[in-house]
């Protein structure tokens, strides 16, 4: 069976991401996609591999049909789609040890171990730790705040060394990673992409994401641009969103609040430009695809 996992990051529409795959089950189940809900299976998993902790602990013989029956609650799948955005970590602690997710290499190590007979593949949003940071961290306690940039060479951020950790516990693991940036443009393919569907095959909710963004006027006037152009590719849709988000953006929408200490201009924009780099990184890593418009 294809287990896709989902592990958020964090503040990248994982919620949101959830919610339209749930609406999606019907054209998912014409091709033995199943998602179930997440109470189902969210604290079932991460006690599961909390279990694993142990030295030389592996999991029973019957672990994985034992989840599975949980997960699937009787319903036949070939395919099942599993998101737990605090897998890696809780919020307060994204950033620790001087790095993103620092445990996110062995919790999918205990991940497949858990699902050692099935095809495991892993779905990721990333997005620029300038503003990744301030939108989890600033809800956190101020010593945890402190800690965590005191410990962090911020301008030596890379996602890039995440997945690369992960990769190497994981060497046959297929990662498929978007930037959050890029969500609005590219959402439909991302709930295609993770559901096994065809390219272009319609689904509902692929413009869920844009219309947070764009006012009522500019998605009205969009959907009517579709309708009249209803054989647009999905690289032509894209530029058409860019185009009505040029005119019809929410500003308000697209501002962010970036309030954390030492946060100043000079410092997003040198970690900005580090992450655009690092996009690059990220697409030459192998078994990795990046989604991108």
């Amino acid at each position: 069976m294809q287990v896709i996992f989902h592990s958020g990051a964090h503040s990248t529409s994982e919620d949101r991401l959830m919610k339209c795959l749930l609406v999606n089950q019907d054209a998912f189940g014409q091709t033995g996609t199943v998602v179930p809900g997440p109470g189902r299976y969210r604290d079932l998993i991460k006690s599961s591999c909390k279990a694993l902790e142990a030295e030389d602990a592996v999991p029973s013989e019957d672990a994985r049909d034992i989840l599975l029956d949980a997960i699937l609650d009787e319903e036949d799948a070939d395919r099942v789609i599993l998101s737990v955005p605090n897998f890696f970590s809780s919020k307060n602690y994204l950033l620790n040890e001087g790095a993103l997710y620092p445990q996110a290499a062995k919790r999918m190590a205990q991940l497949k171990q858990l699902f050692s007979y099935d095809q495991v593949e892993l779905f990721m949003a990333i997005r620029n730790p300038a503003t990744l940071l301030p939108s989890v961290l600033r809800k956190a306690p101020p010593q945890r705040i402190q800690q965590a940039l005191e410990e962090t060479d911020l301008l030596s951020l890379r996602w890039s060394d995440t997945i690369s950790d992960i990769r190497a516990l994981s060497a046959d693991l297929p990662i498929t990673v978007w930037c959050y940036e890029d969500s609005p443009l590219i959402w439909a393919q991302i709930i295609r992409d993770m559901g096994g569907l065809e390219h272009g095959q319609k689904i509902n909710g692929g413009f869920d994401l844009l219309s947070t963004i764009m006012s009522k006027e500019g998605m009205k006037r969009f959907r009517g641009y579709l309708h009249q152009n209803p054989t647009l590719t999905e690289m032509q849709k894209r530029r058409v969103i860019a185009a009505f988000l040029d005119k019809f953006a929410l500003d308000d929408a697209l501002e962010e609040e970036l309030d954390l200490p030492g946060w100043t201009v000079e410092l997003v924009s040198a970690m900005t430009d580090a992450y655009d780099e690092d996009i690059y990184t990220i697409q030459r890593i192998p078994g990795v695809t990046v989604i991108a418009p």
